[in-house]
């Protein structure tokens, strides 16, 4: 242990290795920020989108950074809540009259993605009736279609109104209709029309104790610190809880792999003759079995979790070409003298392998441990590009996926696919600079004197 603190004490000889563990560090604390800040069951509910917990988000958006690059300014959403402005009432024989003023600025270049208004009406038997006015910068009005509260929630999609399209904007969608200048030539898009825009809500209630909220969301084309997917959700949940599944995977991997493999070469040294020319047989064996095909395989006609997939791994890597490896470092030690004098004094087979053979080549064995943790994080993520990863964790395989199935690239939605690349890029630049400075350290034929 002296040995292997000294050679870590050396590591600050190398930027390489500080700037790879300046990595992981970061990585870490994402890791365990993402954990103690979006619990198991809330990030799976949230990748789910239970409960609507995306309806108000944008579908497709950018980040919010990527506007500042482009030019002009992109609009985010606007949320505009009846609870928040003044309403007006007015009462008749049989019922009252509520007028809800949604009004806000809009001073943005780009016209917004899609318009959406929610409402929550209370009433016992008669449904409330419905009138619309949407009032522009310059003082035109643009009445939409009348009609009744279809349910208690009800979402009525302003942008999807073929009526309002056809008939009021000249075929124009409404979300460039509403937020356009007038226009001479009828097949240029307009000019968007910056100012204070309202929607004006006439409701008529006829029972007394009914009532009616509303939310108007102009969804926009930019959107939170990573953008969102076809499915509203927000990546930066994918992005964030990438990062623990992606550690605990690779380092898990990692560790069952090396410990198991090292244990069984150690045992076939030990021992020798048959138990020897078994592992020996079975690692031949499990050379030629190539591991991905055998897990897309498991995956495809049995199930894809990725404790499974990691079990499979593990089970795997037993019997992997690193046993060979680990077998000619350890065969040097099975006649060393401290070996012997550990027989002589009556050392039992177990002590002598756990505490005299394998402690001797651990520090040998380190750099290509900290190196195969990115090795495993890439099988994983690559399992979930070909639609093979976990149903239920957000992941940036999963990320990856989706994007592969939605075309980003196609349809230029890059930030899709670079912002989980990159991570999964990161993460090996980080554990491949620290693993190739402890080689350089712990390997005699590297190491600088």
């Amino acid at each position: 242990m002296r040995a292997l603190r000294q050679a870590l004490s050396r590591m600050a000889q190398y930027p390489s290795a500080m700037a790879g563990l300046t990595i992981i560090s970061l990585l870490l604390l994402v890791a365990v920020g993402s954990v103690i800040g979006i619990p198991y069951n809330q990030a799976v509910d949230l990748w789910r989108g239970e409960d609507n917990v995306w309806r108000e988000h944008p579908r497709n958006a950018r980040p919010i950074w990527s506007g500042w690059l482009s030019q002009g300014s992109l609009p985010p959403t606007i949320i505009t809540d009846s609870r928040e402005v003044e309403t007006r009432e007015t009462r008749f024989d049989g019922g009252r009259i509520v007028e809800i003023p949604l009004a806000f600025d809009f001073d943005y270049d780009g016209f917004p993605a899609e318009i959406n208004l929610f409402l929550e009406a209370e009433y016992e038997e008669v449904r409330p009736h419905l009138s619309m006015l949407w009032t522009t910068p310059d003082g035109r009005e643009i009445p939409l279609r009348p009609r009744r509260v279809e349910s208690r929630s009800h979402r009525e999609s302003i942008s999807q109104d073929s009526h309002l399209r056809d008939w009021r904007l000249d075929g124009l969608p409404p979300e460039i209709g509403l937020f356009g200048e007038p226009r001479d030539d009828p097949s240029a898009i307009p000019a968007v029309a910056r100012g204070r825009h309202e929607l004006l809500l006439e409701t008529v209630l006829f029972e007394e104790d009914a009532a009616l909220e509303a939310r108007l969301v102009v969804y926009g084309q930019v959107h939170g610190l990573a953008g969102t997917d076809h499915r509203r959700r927000s990546l930066l949940v994918a992005l964030l809880w990438g990062a623990p599944v992606a550690l605990a995977f690779g380092l898990l991997a990692a560790v069952g792999t090396t410990v198991t493999t090292l244990l069984i070469a150690a045992i076939g040294v030990w021992f020798g003759g048959f138990i020897d020319a078994t592992i020996q047989r079975l690692t031949e064996v499990s050379m030629i079995l190539p591991m991905l095909p055998v897990l897309v395989m498991i995956g495809t006609l049995y199930s894809s979790s990725i404790w499974l997939m990691l079990g499979v791994i593990i089970l795997l890597g037993i019997f992997s070409a690193a046993v060979k490896v680990y077998r000619a470092m350890l065969l040097p030690l099975r006649d060393a003298p401290y070996i012997e004098a550990a027989r002589a004094y009556g050392a039992s087979n177990a002590r002598i392998i756990l505490r005299y053979m394998i402690p001797r080549v651990l520090p040998v064995l380190i750099p290509g441990f900290v190196t195969l943790i990115p090795t495993f994080v890439f099988l994983e993520a690559s399992l979930a590009v070909l639609g093979l990863g976990d149903p239920v964790l957000p992941t940036w395989g999963k990320i990856l996926n989706d994007a592969q199935e939605q075309s980003a690239l196609y349809h230029g939605r890059y930030y899709w696919v670079l912002q989980p690349a990159g991570l999964l890029m990161l993460t090996g630049l980080g554990f491949a600079m620290v693993g190739f400075a402890l080689d350089r350290i712990f390997n005699p034929r590297l190491r600088i004197m």
